[in-house]
């Protein structure tokens, strides 16, 4: 997965980012919790690291299941 620095920020994240809004509406029915985790993860998995959430998603819904993935 290739890298890119966000802003001024100096954090490193992946190039490609993961859109959360589908998780708590917007595109269809709506994934159960552990759907949307498995889902989030598998991104995970495979070297995502920069994920697009927003209080306008829920509120924070998509927050709380991104938070999940904490170790």
């Amino acid at each position: 997965m290739q890298r890119r620095k966000l802003g001024n920020s100096g954090l490193d994240v992946s190039a490609l980012g993961f859109g959360c809004m589908n998780m708590s509406f917007g595109y269809g029915p709506v994934a159960d919790n552990q759907q949307a985790i498995s889902v989030i993860r598998a991104a995970v998995e495979r070297g995502v690291t920069f994920f697009d959430t927003a209080e306008t998603y829920g509120p924070f819904t998509s927050e709380e299941l991104v938070f999940c993935l904490r170790p």
